[in-house]
């Protein structure tokens, strides 16, 4: 495990490097950059033939391609969608600290975690590795709305995805892709003498552009959104937007207004109700009645 953390953490400085310029950071640049990184984490150095290795792990792992071009400046990172460079940095958040925790330094004794990690999470190499070779898999699956009821699954895995704390399963049953948390899997199997072909042309990223979260529920309709808080609360929204269709209509010591584009899903209201201490909803109407009648419940449950 040893030498693939280490290969993983050096991807990772390489693509953060490579973000920093469009016009291509020279060899000696990018060796000198990547060697510096990697003895500060206590490795070796680092050569050529161990970064070219590297940009093929890269493409392979990730889909972003590396090029050479000397008239341009250097190596540099390819256009392509843009999606799947921000699906790398969201998957590698705080990699960095999360590797220098569970290492054998002795950062913990200054570097405080979270107490609470998802259960379950020991399905994920398997997962990934299904995911990578395509294996069908075979689980039970708790449903814990239907009183914990569990069913037999078999299907094609195609992607994890990471929302709220917890990581869910995108995998084909049939001819839909079904959405599955991985917490409430049981008794995994990867069939590692079965493949599937994967479909290339399914747009993963469309599937969530309008909703919050995980729940993509094609039966609610995006709508606008607009919404008001003050100033402290407009602070925190300015640095961790709600959603990738937040736009500022205000921003003034008296008021922090947005307007957002979305599913209305349960999600997405739980999420305003984090931070109501200042919320307004202007519109639609009906999300500021669905806001009112569950301050009210709660008021009535606690008074």
């Amino acid at each position: 495990m040893g030498k693939r953390l280490e290969g993983i953490q050096r991807m990772l400085i390489i693509v953060n490097k490579l973000k920093e310029s469009r016009t291509g950071i020279p060899q000696n640049e990018l060796i000198r950059h990547v060697a510096q990184c990697m003895e500060m984490r206590g490795y070796s150095p680092v050569d050529i033939r161990t970064l070219e290795r590297d940009f093929k792990e890269i493409a392979e792992l990730f889909g972003i391609d590396i090029g050479h071009n000397k008239k341009q400046g250097g190596y540099y990172i390819k256009e392509q969608d843009g999606m799947s460079l921000e699906r790398y940095e969201q998957l590698l958040l705080n990699f960095d600290l999360l590797n220098a925790i569970e290492s054998d330094t002795d950062l913990y004794s200054y570097v405080l975690a979270e107490h609470h990690r998802p259960i379950h999470s020991e399905w994920l190499p398997p997962l990934i590795s299904a995911i990578k070779n395509r294996h069908p898999i075979e689980f039970q699956y708790l449903l814990v709305r239907h009183n914990d009821q569990v069913e037999e699954k078999r299907v094609q895995p195609y992607y994890l995805k990471e929302s709220n704390q917890r990581w869910y399963l995108l995998a084909y049953e049939g001819e839909v892709l079904k959405t599955f948390g991985v917490d409430r899997i049981r008794r995994l199997q990867v069939l590692e003498n079965e493949h599937f072909r994967r479909d290339r042309q399914v747009d993963v990223d469309s599937l969530f552009r309008d909703s919050y979260g995980i729940w993509n529920q094609a039966d609610i309709p995006v709508e606008d959104i607009e919404l008001r808080y003050d100033a402290l609360d407009g602070k925190f929204l300015k640095s961790l937007p709600l959603h990738s269709s937040q736009k500022v209509l205000a921003d003034t010591p008296e008021e922090f207004r947005i307007a957002l584009r979305l599913r209305i899903t349960n999600d997405f209201v739980m999420e305003l109700l984090s931070r109501s201490r200042s919320l307004e909803v202007i519109s639609p109407r009906h999300l500021r009645e669905r806001i009112r009648k569950i301050y009210e419940d709660a008021l009535k449950r606690n008074s």
